[in-house]
């Protein structure tokens, strides 16, 4: 986008504002229009080829395209034995358990493994894995696939998302906080994994989750954390990031999008309804900062949109403002005697790889993994790096053997013949 789009940027963006605050002495069905212009221009910038690209095939068919990779994809469909914790606030949070396959385990250690372990069976570990920024538990799903019956896991989703409740304090008017979803995942390990070892994994959001537990209940890390992994996540500084955009762009979108977004889930009913009217136009924003492969299975985005989707513009809203505020740097030192992998996408737009840098720059003992032609949610787009470095970490853990893979899920090119 060149500097004079970005003016155009700015200027919608400001013309959004004060939309929004006109909106709130009663125009707010022409303030919520006015507001999707300003995005939709911002996501015009951001995804200009992909718009073009989309304006070539017809609405109908596009519909009709959804509909069908709706039908036909397998991702999220995995699940578990359904458990609810309950936060201090009293929110209900929604979790699943795949145990572990006593009789599948063993027959996974050949004589070689049992000598390296030094026992018939996987340790008593559970896996945690928590999810990101409008997304959910299935996010997790290659890996899932991979782990499943090899070792106890526990996904779960976080507060207002996926199958949890809308989080009971910001029905009360209180902001959503970093810390809270510390507390959240607590509960979540209280109730799903209460005693053991554990090992800790968490994307975007749900790595700072992670660092967030870590920094309210060290003693659980020291007595009971035995690894950690951060993909594509930060400890901090996220108000620097620019999205890809130039800096009249960006300094445009933070300087108007924290008021356009809570005048947007004022009337959630309104923009809900516009956003339906632009699933087009916000495919190719969910695109464009999911992934940076060309390839990528067109169920595989799909499933991504569809996730997206499907968390409310008003918890979009509510969450937003908490990752300004966001620093665990600190935090990080109780990983430090520990095996932690951090992996991120080399093309991450939302938490750029320098983040995870910055986080391995602490852990010096950690394992860095920088991948090549991916974006943030680079679980779904290069999901046999990931599987492979996780069943990596969990073997320096002791809690698997190595090679605890499965066929079958390991890449989501389009371009990729079945496993």
């Amino acid at each position: 986008m060149s500097e004079s789009s970005a003016e155009v940027v700015a200027n919608a963006a400001t013309a959004a504002v004060a939309a929004s605050a006109a909106g709130a002495a009663g125009g707010w069905r022409r303030a919520t229009g006015i507001a999707g212009v300003a995005i939709g221009v911002v996501a015009a910038g951001a995804a200009a080829g992909v718009a073009l690209e989309r304006m070539t095939v017809g609405r109908g068919i596009r519909q009709k395209a959804r509909l069908a990779l709706d039908s036909a994809g397998p991702y999220g469909s995995l699940r578990g034995m359904p458990g609810k914790a309950f936060a201090d606030d009293g929110t209900e949070l929604y979790y699943e358990v795949d145990e572990l396959d006593p009789d599948a385990a063993p027959a996974a250690l050949g004589p070689r493994r049992r000598r390296l372990f030094g026992r018939k069976a996987p340790a008593p570990v559970t896996v945690v894995f928590s999810h990101g920024y409008c997304l959910n538990q299935d996010s997790w799903h290659f890996q899932r696939a991979a782990l499943r019956g090899v070792v106890r896991t526990v996904h779960w989703d976080q507060r207002s998302h996926g199958r949890s409740g809308r989080g009971v304090a910001q029905g009360r008017g209180e902001p959503i906080t970093i810390e809270q979803l510390g507390r959240d995942l607590k509960a979540v390990i209280d109730a799903a994994a209460p005693e053991g070892p554990i090992v800790l994994v968490g994307h975007s959001m749900g790595g700072m989750t992670v660092m967030a537990l870590a920094d309210q209940y060290p003693e659980l890390v020291r007595e009971r954390v035995v690894g950690v992994a951060f993909v594509g996540t930060s400890s901090g500084r996220l108000g620097e990031v620019n999205y890809g955009l130039p800096v009249a762009g960006v300094n445009a979108v933070r300087r108007v999008l924290p008021g356009v977004l809570k005048a947007m889930g004022q009337r959630a009913d309104l923009v809900e309804k516009g956003r339906r009217a632009t699933a087009d136009l916000f495919a190719g924003i969910i695109k464009r900062y999911s992934f940076a492969s060309r390839d990528v299975d067109p169920a595989i985005a799909r499933f991504a949109e569809r996730m997206i989707e499907s968390t409310p513009i008003d918890v979009v809203a509510e969450y937003y403002p908490a990752f300004n505020d966001h620093d665990k740097t600190e935090a990080l030192v109780h990983f430090a005697d520990m095996p932690v992998l951090v992996l991120a996408g080399v093309q991450d737009l939302v938490t750029p790889s320098e983040h995870s840098e910055a986080i391995a720059d602490l852990l010096p003992d950690a394992e860095l993994v920088l991948v090549p032609d991916a974006g943030h949610l680079v679980m779904l787009e290069h999901p046999e790096v990931v599987t492979d470095r996780l069943a990596d970490l969990l073997t320096r853990t002791g809690t698997v053997p190595a090679g605890a893979t499965v066929k079958g899920y390991g890449s989501t090119s389009s371009t990729a013949q079945p496993g």
